[in-house]
This record gives structure tokens, sequence and C-alpha cells, in this order.
């Protein structure tokens, strides 16, 4: 059997980024242990608003290993001639609208003066209002779905969009792949998988296309059927941008039915998680992402070079990479969201969340995934 993961780099050294537009009974973790603290300088602290358990559980481990690494990096920042200890704050969301609510109050009332998250746009828009009315500024750091920046002023994102993705993959499965038939497998309620389907769809019927769509509910763990369906009703490409979790379920259960068809997924899909689950399967995944390993830039190796070095020191980081130290997307996007967020603590000249927040549209920083700015 042989494995084949293709990359569609739709974004990798040149992205201009978008910015906001017009119960959990956890306590928040300090991610820094304070017994290494041999400073007396005064604290600002940086939110993570992030699941660490539920559907969504693995790709916000890796993303919040960037930020600890960016952390780690550069503990600290300067704020009109002091300097400031930086302390990352994080609240589990669990990848719940239902939870998000409650993590982002933990945060705020923490004294979080930026917020970064979410990996997932669902819980990313079910806490928007909360951050809002306590004039907090939170970037999103992979939460494409437009409704995340959409009418507010505090939710900013460094990175692509939805319908941008659901294109460009709608036109790999039309001209790159000659298909004619798309399933597409989307999780019922769910923002991100449902919304993204949706731009596949309207970009795909508008190439000629025909699709077959389909909606899972919550805790279903056998895709047999839609699998069967997308066989039997002919189709030439299977998109299904849903968290890893059911992801790994899919893959697995299409190598057991010998599926030829092609697996097109979203930047979700972008993880180690995958690249464990299709070991030695016969399948073709593309995947759309914001960042792949292979690069010469001297920048990028020395990144890469640095962060495995410290994954491999300890053995949470590595736990929490899934066991191994690839660098998946959402880890490198979290490192930059950090930087971004030192920039405008930077610009603003203060540790107050409206400052911050006014700072943000008018910064711009060059990170390891491209070019950062907002509109």
């Amino acid at each position: 059997m042989k494995k084949n993961l293709f990359l569609i780099l739709i974004l990798c050294l040149a992205m201009v980024l978008m910015a906001g537009c017009g119960e959990n009974d956890q306590d928040p973790v300090d991610t820094n242990d304070p017994t290494t603290a041999t400073t007396d300088n005064p604290v600002i602290k940086i939110g993570i608003f992030e699941p660490a358990s539920g559907d969504n559980g693995a790709g916000g481990k890796q993303e919040t290993l960037g930020i600890q690494y960016a952390n780690s990096v550069c503990p600290t920042v300067e704020i009109d001639g002091v300097t400031y200890d930086v302390q990352l704050v994080a609240a589990d969301n669990e990848s719940s609208t239902e939870k998000a609510a409650t993590a982002a109050s933990t945060l705020i009332s923490e004294g979080c003066s930026i917020v970064l998250g979410s990996y997932g746009s669902a819980v990313s828009i079910a806490a928007s209002d909360i951050f809002g009315q306590a004039g907090i500024p939170v970037i999103g750091v992979t939460c494409t779905n437009p409704q995340v920046t959409e009418g507010n002023d505090h939710y900013f994102r460094i990175c692509f969009l939805d319908p941008f993705q659901g294109t460009v993959l709608a036109n790999y499965a039309a001209n790159t792949l000659e298909g004619q038939t798309a399933y597409c497998l989307a999780k019922l309620g769910d923002d991100y998988s449902v919304g993204l389907c949706n731009y596949f769809i309207e970009a795909f019927e508008a190439l000629g296309g025909t699709v077959i769509y389909n909606t899972f509910p919550e805790g279903n763990t056998d895709f047999n059927s839609y699998i069967t369906n997308a066989i039997n009703g002919g189709a030439d490409v299977f998109f299904s941008p849903v968290s890893t979790e059911a992801a790994a379920l899919i893959i697995e259960q299409a190598a057991a039915q010998n599926m030829t068809i092609p697996i097109l997924a979203g930047d979700t899909w972008d993880s180690n998680v995958i690249l464990e689950a299709a070991q030695g399967k016969d399948l073709t995944i593309d995947v759309t992402t914001f960042f792949v390993e292979g690069s010469t830039d001297e920048t990028t190796v020395k990144f890469l070079e640095d962060i495995k070095a410290w994954i491999n020191a300890d053995a949470t980081n590595l736990t929490n990479n899934n066991g191994n130290d690839i660098i998946a997307a959402p880890t490198v996007m979290g490192y930059d969201a950090y930087f971004v967020a030192l920039e405008a603590i930077k610009a603003a000249n203060s540790a107050d969340p409206a400052a911050i927040k006014a700072a943000l549209p008018t910064g711009t920083y060059t990170g390891i995934t491209g070019n950062i700015s907002f509109n």
C-alpha cells in the first residue's frame, strides 16, 4: 500500500490578511511556569483561546504550541520604556460553542490585554460578542469563516478566508482533477465545514460541475454509508473539510472500502494527525494550507530547526504535537500571531486593550507565513 499526500500551496510567502470590520468550570492555565520567573518586571497577559479537548483538540494544541514557542523566543515586550514580562493565560473552549463564552469570560476576568485564537471558526463566532463587550481585541489564527470578523471591530485574523480557499479547491477539483461530480460532506451545525462546503459548491457548480451534498450529526463515528453514497453516486471528488477527529475516521473507512476517489479538504486537514491516519493507505488527499515544510529560505529553515528542538526537549510539547516533530501550519500561524500581538502592543505603547485594538489595523509584520497586514 502507498500513501500520496499532496498539499495545495495556495498562499505561502505572500499573505494579505483580513481584519475585523464594522459550562466550563476549569481554571485558566498559566502556560508559564511560575517557578522559573526570575524578574520583578510588570506583567502583560496574552490570552490563549483554544481547544485543548473535543473534536478540534489536536489542532488547538498545535496552534497553542506555536504561541508558546514564540513566547519562549521573546518573553518580554517594552512599553513606555519599561520591560514587561509576557504571561500566557489559556482557557480551553473544548471545541464547543456552548463552552466558548465561558472560556472567553475566563480570559477577560484574568485581565488579558489581547487574546489569540481560536482553532475552529464556530467557537470564535460564539465568543466574539463576549470579547467585544469587554473591549478586548482578538487575533484569529486559523479561523477562516468570514463571520468571525464580519460586522465588528475587535476580531482580526491572520489567515485567508473560506470563500477564497473554497474557490481554490473547486477550481483544483474541476481543472486539475477534471472532476465533474463532487461529493461534499459536512458536519451538521458546524459553521466551518458547512460554510466551506457551501463556498466550494457555489464555485464548483459555476464551473459546470454537479454536487451531491450530505451532512452528518454531532458524535457520528461511522462514515461508511457516506463513502458508499459517494462511490455509488459516481463522484470524481470527495470533499469533506471536517475536524481532524472525523477526518481520521473518514480516511480509515475510505481505505477499508478501497475508495479511489481523490479526497479534498480545507486547512483543518493540514495536521500530522492526518499524516498518521493516511500512512500506508492507497489514498490521494489534497488539502489547502497556510504553510508547508520544504522551504529553503534561511529564516524558515532556522525556525523549523529551532522549534523542532524545542518540541523534542519537552515530553508535554511532544505529546501535544501528536508524538512527533512534524510542524503543521497551525503551529506556525500561532507563532506569527504572537508576534503580531507584540507589534500591536509596541505600537500602542500600552497594556490597555483599547489602545492595542486601535493600534492593530495600523501594523504590519513579516512572519514565517508571509507578510501580515490588516485592512
